[in-house]
């Protein structure tokens, strides 16, 4: 299967809909001539600017409504053929301080999305998670865990339903709403003191592009129950910052001495590094171009789901962490921040 199939003709459904992934979603898959594309939401406000976004588009319908409301789910998934649930509550600190609202939107939010796409039959639905469900030490990672955990095993216990289910795993998508590029580059233009949690953190980055790629790919793919993760890049946090005053502070101010950062320390739940896959699963990942893809834990034993399309692929044989793959240079860091609107995010 390939994008266009996967896509023309098809009612869609995309929750958490006016987010910046949302966002890069509905940019592609018009592309390929869906029937309609529900963007379900509760920013208001996002869903209204949005009318005006894509004003020549009558393929978009614009739904007010929250995953933790079954009722509207369930209404929102008639005559659905894919959904692709991006909806989430996925700032580490404000989880941390808030893990019951964590809990009713990216787990029982999943459950309703899981409960409604089986009642209605949708062919396909692919979650997105975070690299931060790997060896959680957080809320928000560990809901993500968790929801990746009901979404592989939505596929074994659907009876006859047809729904496929798979999850994608990314990193850091650059330039996202509420993530570090904006805020440093806030910053930075203000002239105010940069604040960085610590020098030695690394992370896994991807552009929205690619965040977007991993998604459809993933699901042309998907025959059920896996967890497909991109290969990114790693960059460290200090050569981000390093890299962003070289592009957005002028020259004769940069001539007067480069501004130091301030270091304020992890935030609760923060780790210095990430990772894209455990030890525990990587005797079921396989390298395929361009990602991974980890089976589901006892995948043998289902015999209605047929993996044997994989065993061509060679299996994984090391664990991917930020803090032991190279890092991007600070060149490339500038290369990649110059490429496409990521200071600036969604338009």
């Amino acid at each position: 299967m390939d994008k266009k199939e996967l896509i023309k003709g098809k009612n869609i459904l995309i929750t958490g809909g006016t987010g910046t992934v949302a966002y890069g979603l509905i940019k592609e898959i018009l592309k390929y001539g869906p029937s309609s594309i529900r963007i379900l939401s509760n920013d208001e406000n996002g869903l209204f600017e949005y009318r005006t976004k894509f004003k020549n588009h009558h393929e978009l319908r614009y739904l007010i409504g929250d995953v933790r409301d079954r009722k509207r789910l369930d209404r929102s998934m008639t005559d659905i053929h894919l959904v692709l649930h991006t909806a989430a509550l996925k700032h580490v600190w404000l989880c941390e301080y808030n893990p019951t609202e964590a809990i009713q939107t990216n787990i029982l939010g999943i459950m309703n999305i899981i409960d409604a796409s089986i009642k209605h039959e949708v062919e396909q639905v692919i979650f997105t998670s975070s690299d931060k469900a790997v060896n959680p030490s957080n809320v928000m990672g560990t809901t993500k865990l968790l929801g990746e955990k009901l979404i592989t095993s939505a596929n074994f216990a659907k009876g006859k339903a047809r729904t496929r289910f798979s999850s994608v795993r990314f990193g850091n998508i650059l330039g996202s709403r509420g993530s570090v590029v904006p805020l440093f580059r806030q910053q930075i233009l203000s002239g105010e003191q940069v604040s960085i949690t610590d020098k030695n953190m690394t992370r896994f980055v991807l552009t929205l592009q690619g965040a977007v790629e991993l998604i459809l790919d993933s699901a042309t793919k998907a025959v059920g129950g896996e967890t497909f993760i991109l290969k990114m890049d790693v960059i460290n946090v200090l050569d981000l910052y390093e890299a962003m005053v070289d592009i957005l502070t002028p020259k004769e101010v940069l001539s007067k001495g480069r501004p130091k950062p301030k270091v304020i320390g992890r935030q609760p739940g923060e780790k210095l590094y990430e990772e894209l896959m455990t030890m525990e699963e990587l005797p079921r990942t396989k390298v395929l171009p361009g990602m991974f893809m980890v089976l589901p834990e006892g995948y043998k034993d289902y015999q209605a789901l047929d993996y044997s399309k994989y065993d061509k692929y060679p299996r994984c044989k090391k664990v991917y962490r930020s803090d032991t793959q190279n890092a991007l240079s600070r060149t490339a860091i500038k290369k990649l921040l110059n490429s496409g609107n990521i200071f600036d995010g969604p338009e």
